[in-house]
């Protein structure tokens, strides 16, 4: 068997896959609790360790691809970035309050408390206010994405963050308190982004000296084929490995906060990847930008809301649903583009985009 053909099994199958991850995890919550306590323990300024090793292993690949001379060619698509800027920072956080709003206090009126609709509403806001960085890598790859255009549309979101995330949510929330974890922040970029770029860059540079560009590209990357999506599924079963109990006490609630978030991120999603074609972007530019923004730097998220309001609090359970669904339902959308290659390519000028 090929790997090409390795790869559609898994592509083909990874509806299944995902379920059955989440079940593991599941499973070793309540009967094997040891495994999620003992990778616990390995966790600074919020963010885990072990999780973030399984993201490192599938952006590096990645980031071999990117020939860096490349990353100068991102300024011919310019209103790509800016078209992202635009949806991340002045659409999705307001779309994302004002979904939540009506949920919470209206359709759900009778079913939620004012009080929790509004510890719920909190929640909501912080995520929506922090789109996508590292896994935006990933869902990259698995659209066969532009991987320099993916790089720089995650460094200046990492910058825009430092600046922006507080003024929106004081502005949507009149939350005055916040503070940015730095630490969560700062450890992220150096995780996520830092580490696999200079490691790709001296793997390039040590291949391409001692064997060859070919060798690399034809021989050495295509040995990591299949990783990203193993990477995913062990991250699935290690989050709701951590999560088992929350699911299993809150199924109501998590359904409920879960509703609003999955169409505010197809609402979000379809306004990228629509305002994309209507602007001529090549897909594989198109298919990153429209997922920044879908997707949330949940971390960040989860760290504050239990800085403010302490881990067993709505507010956490609130953000910490956005980690729940953040896999299936970006895997959804990449399988929609994925999809759509024909449609967003008929009435496209190739010629002008390249």
């Amino acid at each position: 068997m090929t790997n090409e053909s390795k790869i559609s099994f898994f592509n083909k199958y990874l509806t299944i896959w995902v379920l059955i991850c989440m079940a593991i995890g599941i499973f070793i919550s309540q009967y094997i609790p040891i495994i999620p306590n003992f990778l616990k323990q390995f966790e600074y300024a919020q963010i885990s360790i072990p999780i973030a090793i399984l993201i490192w292993i599938m952006i590096y690949p990645m980031m071999l691809k990117i020939d860096f001379k490349s990353i100068k060619n991102v300024k011919n698509n310019i209103k790509g970035i800016i078209l992202t800027w635009c949806v991340n920072w002045l659409i999705q956080p307001f779309t994302m309050y004002l979904i939540c709003t009506v949920f919470f206090f209206i359709i759900y009126q009778g079913i939620l408390s004012t009080n929790m609709a509004t510890n719920y509403l909190i929640g909501a806001v912080l995520l929506g206010s922090a789109p996508c960085t590292a896994m935006v890598f990933v869902w990259s790859e698995l659209m066969k994405g532009d991987s320099a255009y993916t790089l720089v549309q995650v460094a200046t979101n990492d910058i825009i963050i430092l600046f922006a995330y507080v003024p929106i949510v004081t502005c949507l929330l009149g939350i005055s308190n916040i503070s940015i974890p730095y630490d969560t922040l700062i450890l992220s970029i150096i995780l996520f982004v830092v580490i696999p770029f200079i490691a790709s860059i001296i793997s390039r540079k040590f291949i391409i000296n001692h064997k060859s560009k070919e060798y690399l590209e034809n021989k050495f990357i295509p040995k990591f084929d299949n990783i990203t999506t193993i990477g995913l599924l062990l991250t699935l079963i290690f989050i709701f490995s951590s999560q088992g109990n929350l699911i299993l006490n809150n199924p109501l609630d998590i359904i409920l906060i879960a509703i609003p978030y999955i169409i505010q991120i197809f609402l979000i999603f379809g306004i990228g990847y629509l305002g994309s074609k209507a602007i001529k972007l090549p897909q594989n530019i198109a298919a990153p930008a429209s997922l920044v923004g879908a997707s949330n730097f949940f971390e960040l998220a989860v760290a504050i809301a239990i800085a403010l309001y302490g881990v067993s609090s709505p507010v956490a359970l609130a953000t910490t649903v956005g980690v729940l669904i953040e896999v299936p339902v970006m895997l959804t959308l990449v399988r929609i583009v994925n999809n759509t290659k024909d449609w967003y390519n008929s009435g496209l000028n190739d010629k002008k985009n390249q």
